[in-house]
């Protein structure tokens, strides 16, 4: 058997092994007696409601993986790839046209294949358990502006990178690289004012006690903002979140209007000290440059097997393509992508900790505090998360992890003073 194939099937399984296992022990870490250090943050009823949320997920992230792996093998094993591409060949358009029909076409037939998870994910499951306020009309609506963005701003920039690869040699994967930095740059200026607002409405928050008390501590930390602004997170669901877009003067600050409802204006100043930690720290700057590196060296090993004759015939291809070689290529990175996803969380769990030491050293702890209770409460968070699964998945620190390092914070100073 082919040797890329092997190492693609065992990746994909070893993959799926691995959640698997993760998901299981997280499963078996649940208990059904509330854990003392969370008496505060739920009652017994809520917390039981919390449990049966993390295990109803758990078990439908296995089914929805366990489906998609098994159609993604027997898509493989059958020649679902070369059919496809005999498919978008057929139509004798140049190789960059036909590059962008392949790759149409397997979005279309994987998102196909995703749309009854999303749609049991959005109107069951999240609707069992309160949270969802996703219409219709809404999800289709953001179906297709998907959709439109996908064509109207990712098929261009697709062609582009193709082109580079057929015609700039050696060196393609770095002008990839330089076009994909330029590209994700632009997106951060770009998002705020033209993209988010397509999907949701961003109105200023109005005067009072609340925006005075933000503008207030963004301009005690020399913030300088293009506005405050308010989302309706409602429109789609009753969870919490607020968070900082853009780079320089274009910097706002976007609380969700589920947020505001929920927590005290101290509270919500609170969560903005933790977000102002990010900025201080430069998490966000160093997260960017990391993934950028990141994707010039997936573009430098990407050039290495673009065009290998045993990596297309591993998908039983007849013809050696750089759009092809894409998508192959995806595959064969799953282990080093699982890695780097593993070590990218590593970081930014640390730079939670980063964060919230930096809101309390503003004299924020007992807001923050009584903000992550809500937050979890309503947000029906495990509180009890298996380490395992939390190294392998989460990209924050377990909430009681997170209070604790916070409590011991303030025993620190209070000790010091």
């Amino acid at each position: 058997m082919n040797c890329y194939l092997l190492c693609i099937l065992a990746a994909l399984i070893a993959a799926w092994l691995l959640h698997l296992t993760a998901d299981i022990l997280e499963l078996r870490s649940l208990r059904p007696e509330l854990p003392a250090e969370g008496k505060d943050i739920y009652d017994q009823e809520k917390y039981r409601q919390s449990l049966d949320y993390t295990q109803a997920k758990l078990i439908f992230t296995q089914i929805h993986s366990t489906v998609i792996l098994i159609a993604t093998l027997l898509f493989i094993l059958l020649g679902g790839f070369h059919w496809l591409d005999q498919l978008a060949r057929s139509l004798d358009l140049d190789s960059i046209s036909t590059g962008l029909l392949f790759t149409a076409g397997l979005l279309f037939l994987s998102s196909t294949a995703e749309l009854p998870f999303s749609l049991y994910s959005t109107f069951v499951l999240e609707e069992r358990f309160g949270f969802n306020k996703t219409t219709g009309k809404t999800f289709l609506f953001d179906l297709i502006k998907t959709v439109l963005l996908a064509v109207l701003i990712g098929g261009p920039f697709l062609a582009l990178v193709f082109w580079f690869f057929e015609t700039m040699g050696t060196r393609a994967w770095l002008w990839c690289w330089l076009a994909v930095t330029v590209f994700t740059l632009l997106l951060q200026f770009l998002a705020p004012v033209l993209l988010m607002p397509l999907f949701n409405k961003f109105i200023p928050l109005e005067d009072g006690e609340l925006r005075q008390a933000v503008a207030d501590y963004a301009k005690a930390q020399h913030f300088a903002l293009q506005g405050i602004y308010v989302m309706d997170g409602s429109k789609r669901s009753t969870k919490l979140n607020a968070f900082f877009t853009g780079f320089g003067r274009f910097r706002r600050i976007v609380f969700f209007d589920t947020l505001i409802s929920r927590l005290t204006v101290h509270e919500i100043v609170a969560v903005l000290a933790h977000e102002m930690g990010h900025w201080r720290h430069r998490h966000i700057l160093k997260m960017t440059l990391a993934s950028l590196l990141h994707t010039g060296l997936m573009f430098y090993f990407l050039s290495l097997v673009l065009i290998s004759p045993q990596l297309h015939a591993a998908f039983g291809m007849e013809q050696v393509s750089v759009y092809a070689g894409f998508t192959f290529f995806a595959f064969l990175y799953t282990p080093v992508e699982l890695l780097l996803s593993i070590v990218f969380n590593i970081f930014s769990r640390r730079h939670e900790f980063q964060a919230d030491a930096f809101a309390a050293a503003s004299g924020w702890t007992q807001e923050l505090i009584s903000s992550l209770k809500k937050l979890g409460a309503d947000n029906l968070t495990n509180l009890t998360p298996h380490p395992f699964k939390v190294f392998l998945k989460y990209s924050h620190p377990p909430i009681l992890a997170r209070i604790e390092a916070l409590r011991q914070l303030e025993h620190q100073r209070n000790t010091a003073e």
